[in-house]
């Protein structure tokens, strides 16, 4: 039998979860207690005493059974009534109420009812009024009789106290739990909070705390994070280092072709440009998402900065619909660059480009999209990986690249915790590259 049903109705959060396995026994408990004291004790209870007041009532009417007179059977009863604390007397017709009295919430008052109408098929009305007693109305064969007593006679005097009581020390016991439970969470949240934030390229301080289990849990995230910061700073001096030392024999061999012939030399330069365009893409890359620290970024501001200054050197670009208000925690520097990157490819494939924000109070949407053939999606997943061409498949107007263009817009966007989501532009035809970051 399958629950995957019930999991629409469940708490998402590890604190609701928890609350609904806290409450949810404490409430059954009580629900089975009260019902099985109500059915199984107060019931019979209620039930013994009426019925022994009913017999008193019925023994008391035996001794008046063969007289006549009302004043007769008051007299025959009087010496009996104050023993048995009851009053009676004869009423006329329109004194007795069409129908019973009893409060809709007082379940005593209903069941000492139901046993008095059972045994005393001629009661006409039963009467719960706030004073404390009990009245009932009878007819008889001189007329309707009244018959009034305590209610004590017939309900126990606080039926409520042991529900009241096991209620509210339900509910202190609740609130102690919660407290309790809320103190054992805490130190799970910092840890998600610290893993979430190091996912989008901020390092928060954590330190270990709470149970045992949570404690080698944050230790071992603790150890992970050092490794993979010190693996991206490996890289970094790698690639820089790498970079760096290409430069001086390219300089030493354009200093060389320099003093050739211009006619002869030409194809050779253009091969020391691509080298120094590559070298300088790879320092690109290798710098990745190291540059500054997370700091609240107006996304409007930033965009709107790129397309000027693409605008600026005569790129055919166009800033789109920008929604949303507020500011992100973003590298600025790194996200230009990844902003730039996703342009500059628009202009190599294609002829136009349009860049636009969509900031909602989750996530922020960065598109750059342009009119160039775009990317089959068969062939998005490689064409983010480091060093992909895809040239054969599209038009190079404005050269090819080097294939780190895409690479190092989704390094920057993932040490964001974000995504980078390629698609198809309605608006104009050709690729459309989203970088989605989380609010």
């Amino acid at each position: 039998m399958s629950f995957r049903w019930l999991k629409q109705y469940m708490p998402r959060s590890l604190y609701g979860r928890a609350a609904l396995i806290l409450v949810m026994p404490i409430v059954v408990l009580q629900l089975v207690v009260s019902v099985a004291f109500i059915q199984n004790h107060l019931e019979d209870i209620i039930t013994q005493m009426t019925q022994t007041v009913v017999r008193e009532i019925q023994a008391v009417s035996s001794l008046a059974a063969e007289l006549t007179d009302h004043d007769e059977v008051l007299d025959a009863m009087a010496p009996i009534l104050p023993a048995l604390q009851m009053q009676v007397r004869f009423v006329d017709d329109g004194v007795v109420p069409d129908g019973d009295m009893i409060p809709w919430y007082d379940f005593s008052g209903r069941r000492a009812r139901d046993t008095i109408r059972a045994m005393m098929p001629r009661t006409r009305a039963v009467l719960f009024p706030q004073d404390g007693s009990v009245r009932v109305y009878a007819d008889t064969s001189l007329g309707p009789v009244e018959v009034g007593f305590s209610r004590r006679r017939v309900t126990t005097a606080a039926p409520h106290q042991l529900i009241v009581t096991m209620v509210f020390f339900g509910l202190l016991m609740t609130v102690i739990a919660f407290l309790y439970m809320r103190n054992q969470l805490r130190p799970i949240t910092r840890l998600a909070d610290a893993a979430q934030a190091f996912g989008r390229g901020r390092t928060v301080p954590y330190w270990p705390s709470g149970a045992v289990e949570v404690r080698a849990a944050g230790s071992a995230f603790l150890d992970m994070r050092a490794r993979i910061e010190r693996q991206i700073e490996q890289r970094t001096l790698l690639l820089s280092g790498v970079s760096h030392d290409l430069r001086t024999p390219l300089t030493r061999m354009k200093l060389g072709l320099a003093m050739l012939d211009e006619e002869d030399a030409a194809p050779l330069l253009r091969d020391v440009d691509e080298m120094q365009r590559l070298v300088d893409t790879f320092l690109e890359f290798s710098r990745g998402t190291a540059e500054g620290d997370p700091e609240p970024v107006d996304p409007h501001a930033l965009v709107r900065q790129v397309v000027e200054d693409a605008q600026r050197i005569g790129k055919p670009v166009r800033l789109g619909a920008l929604t949303g208000e507020g500011e992100v925690s973003l590298r600025p520097l790194a996200i230009r660059r990844a902003v730039e990157n996703l342009v500059n490819n628009a202009m190599r494939y294609g002829n136009r480009a349009e860049v636009s924000v969509l900031m909602t109070d989750k996530a922020l949407c960065l598109r750059v999209e342009d009119d160039g053939p775009g990317i089959p999606p068969d062939q998005r997943g490689e064409a983010i990986k480091p060093f992909a061409r895809l040239d054969p498949a599209r038009n190079q107007n404005q050269g090819g690249g080097v294939g780190l263009g895409l690479a190092i817009v989704n390094d920057i966007v993932r040490a964001h915790g974000g995504t980078l989501r390629l698609g198809d532009s309605e608006a104009m035809g050709g690729l459309c590259a989203d970088i989605v970051i989380g609010r």
